[in-house]
């Protein structure tokens, strides 16, 4: 029944259930943790909305450190290894985090927030990047184009379980509380991520030429140094393509982001009431989610391609800035922040993992990484400190808004692009990755 059920949701052949199922358990468990804190930064943000740019800052070099030991420890031990292991870094650290707010005084609480703020920024892209690129390991470009859809919906009820949680939790629990709630999904991933190693990722794929050859390269350690991933993005044209996309997406996320955080701060004054405004949104995105994840994602990426697929978003984007700009009110603030974020986790995030299908398994891991937390992270800082350089300059919120819909429109040309690209890759791979209803290694 369970497996008529899933059959009839989405395109999966029989001996693909068992290793979806678990993927998509795995981004549950990932994403209800994230989703419990992530409403614990935001309301920071509000607090600290001054110096975000700042804090930004701090990330930036944090994730400047933290990309090459991640390569490093990537390099020296299998998949199976350092996946769960990443996951349980962040436990420790949650453990951490949860014993000084007891121990250390009050006055030290700003600290804490500030330094839990940059922690979660780096969390929120880390286990995510973890995730995604464990994904194009265990999936052919072909399933990826079928599968992800609906594996990215477990990520979303995760979001939902967490946002919820947090929303009747927040007023009620102290905020830090919550700390120790998000250990237990994020100690749940971890199994999931051995399951589909030991289980399901050592067979035939796109990449290899056989079972054997598939479970001994799964079951080795990337190799090549920690800076490796890093030297690669320089020489491929296809990934500095993909390192453009994010900048510009996170062009949009940050001009959101201040947003939300200058209207919603002048707004709502009380930390525990904004903390549950945020829970909310957080809730609202999730639900939207998913009904573009179960519905929609896997269609639109058929029927037009990964380049349309990754369009449509920053084409939405660019037409809500315009309206932002006109009208700079909290309600279109939450309006567009929610088409955003839902259209971003439902179509475009599964559309812009299959990019990663038709790259080697160190590019997979390393350079993905690089380009998802550091790059990121870096593009996050360049865009905080224009949007306080724009700020400097006297321009209000809305001409703030108005400014970024080109650049919107200039992220959609390049999804086109890159969608385009990677179609072609994915052809030159089709001899061997055409082999029916197997995981990869």
């Amino acid at each position: 029944m369970l497996k008529a059920a899933v059959q009839r949701l989405v395109d999966v052949r029989d001996d693909e259930i068992g290793a979806m199922l678990w993927a998509t358990a795995y981004g549950f468990c990932i994403l209800f943790s994230y989703y419990v804190l992530r409403a614990v930064r935001d309301e920071i943000s509000t607090t600290n909305r001054g110096d975000l740019q700042l804090l930004w800052t701090a990330v930036f070099l944090v994730m400047l450190m933290a990309v090459p030991l991640y390569s490093w420890v990537a390099s020296r031990y299998q998949r199976g290894v350092f996946v769960p292991l990443a996951n349980r870094f962040f436990i420790a650290c949650l453990v951490a985090f949860f014993v000084s707010l007891y121990v250390l005084p009050l006055g030290a609480r700003p600290w804490i927030d500030r330094a839990f703020y940059v922690w979660t920024s780096v969390f929120a892209l880390f286990v995510v990047t973890v995730f995604w690129g464990f994904m194009a390991d265990c999936f052919r470009n072909e399933q990826a184009r079928r599968l992800f859809g609906f594996i990215a919906v477990g990520s979303s009820l995760g979001g939902i379980a967490g946002s919820a949680l947090t929303a009747g939790l927040a007023e009620i629990v102290p905020r830090f509380t919550l700390l120790l709630l998000a250990c237990v999904p994020l100690e749940a991933a971890s199994w999931c991520a051995l399951v589909l190693h030991r289980r399901f990722g050592g067979r035939e794929t796109g990449n290899v030429r056989g079972g054997e050859v598939g479970r001994r390269s799964a079951s080795q350690p990337l190799g090549g140094t920690a800076l490796s991933g890093i030297g690669v993005i320089f020489r491929s044209r296809y990934l500095l393509g993909i390192a453009g996309f994010i900048v510009l997406m996170s062009f949009a996320s940050t001009v959101l982001y201040f947003l939300q955080a200058n209207l919603v701060g002048r707004a709502i004054a009380d930390r525990g009431v904004r903390t549950a405004f945020f829970a909310k949104i957080d809730l609202a995105v999730n639900l939207l989610t998913i009904l573009f994840q179960v519905y929609l994602t896997g269609r639109i990426i058929k029927a037009v391609g990964i380049g349309v697929s990754l369009a449509l978003v920053p084409v939405a984007v660019a037409i809500g800035f315009v309206a932002l700009g006109t009208y700079p009110l909290l309600a279109v603030l939450v309006v567009l922040q929610v088409a955003y974020r839902a259209g971003r986790y439902g179509i475009t995030k599964p559309a812009r993992e299959v990019l990663f299908t038709v790259v080697p398994r160190e590019e997979k891991y390393k350079s993905k990484a690089f380009l998802d937390a550091a790059v990121y992270r870096g593009a996050d800082l360049a865009n905080g400190w224009a949007f306080a350089g724009f700020q400097a300059l006297g321009l209000s919120l809305g001409a703030i808004a108005l400014v970024a819909a080109p650049l919107a429109a200039v992220w959609a040309v390049m999804g086109v692009r890159l969608g385009r690209e990677q179609e072609r890759r994915a052809d030159r791979e089709s001899p061997v990755a055409s082999v029916p209803g197997m995981v990869s290694s």
